[in-house]
């Protein structure tokens, strides 16, 4: 019954298949969207990391991120994490061996998003990544470990690179107890960021939203210089009050952005209640995300990983 509410709401134009990638690492399985008519050396290039307990057909629902392909043409990838990785579904991100560029879920991760950009002719300088939750943090990683490969990172109720090196520390940071254990080693690189979580999220503290924040602006500021810091207060057509936090160079798009939800819990902000982990009265966040990452087009240097 669930699944089929599901399908009736997801009536897209384009087609939602099921394909597989290996490598020396293992194997993963991944569904990818590809809007009817779209493709070609233009074409950007998002990829979608759920939470736990979320299937890549969940989160599709849930974000809506299928129809905003179809609005603005670009293919979404769904990469699906394993009961047999994890029993609850959930990105290995504390695991040690699942926070280096060349090993565990990052190289997976990253042999699919390379493996859908060929096959599809993708441009390079358009590829994207975001995560709820899990996923968040994962994505965090990917932008850290991978920063030749993605232009722009997208974190919902996610944790920052080296919260934790095992389950008790995972634990520990999602209540905010947490910190960063290798974090400040990583390479500087200009990966622009957008942070989305809820100020009364019990899940995964708040607090480490922040340090996302923290993190990417560090990262950059050692890459570019200083950044312009703004912030205003608004209210989301459902009624959330939101606050925004920007960090730009002069005469160029944001590079990092904070939206923090008051109120909300552990939801992606503006999703749909036919999905899991959704909050529809905040702020849209897949709509904000994807004009984030399309405004992000040659706006900053990319730096290889050294």
């Amino acid at each position: 019954m669930y699944f089929d509410r599901i399908r009736r709401a997801f009536a897209p134009a384009g087609r939602f298949v099921d394909r597989s990638y290996s490598n020396t690492v293992g194997n993963m399985s991944y569904k990818i969207y590809t809007p009817k008519g779209v493709g070609g050396k233009h074409t950007a290039l998002l990829v979608m990391l759920h939470g736990c307990r979320q299937t890549p057909e969940d989160f599709a629902v849930g974000t809506r991120m299928n129809q905003l392909a179809d609005e603005h043409g670009f293919l979404v990838v769904y990469p699906a994490q394993s009961s047999a990785a994890n029993p609850m579904n959930c990105w290995n991100w504390f695991a040690e061996k699942d926070q280096a560029r060349d090993g565990g879920e990052p190289s997976l991760i990253a042999g699919i998003t390379r493996q859908v950009a060929l096959d599809h002719r993708i441009d390079a300088r358009r590829i994207f990544v975001a995560g709820l939750s899990a996923g968040g943090a994962m994505a965090v990683i990917l932008a850290v470990t991978h920063p030749e490969l993605f232009a722009a990172v997208g974190v919902h109720s996610g944790l920052p690179y080296g919260a934790a090196h095992d389950s008790a520390s995972a634990v520990a940071a999602m209540r905010g107890n947490g910190g960063p254990q290798s974090g400040a080693s990583s390479p500087p690189s200009v990966t622009p960021t957008i942070v989305f979580h809820g100020d009364y999220d019990t899940t995964v503290d708040v607090s480490n939203g922040i340090a996302i924040v923290d993190q990417a602006v560090s990262r950059a500021e050692r890459a570019v210089g200083p950044m312009q810091k703004t912030s205003r207060e608004r209210m989301s057509p459902g009624g959330r009050v939101y606050t925004t936090t920007v960090y730009h160079r002069p005469d160029t798009p944001s590079l990092v952005e904070y939206w923090v939800v008051h109120g909300a819990g552990h939801a992606w902000s503006g999703g749909s209640p036919l999905g899991s982990f959704t909050d529809a009265t905040g702020p849209d966040a897949s709509a904000q995300m994807v004009r984030f990452f399309l405004a992000q087009r040659n706006a900053v240097p990319r730096l290889a990983y050294a």
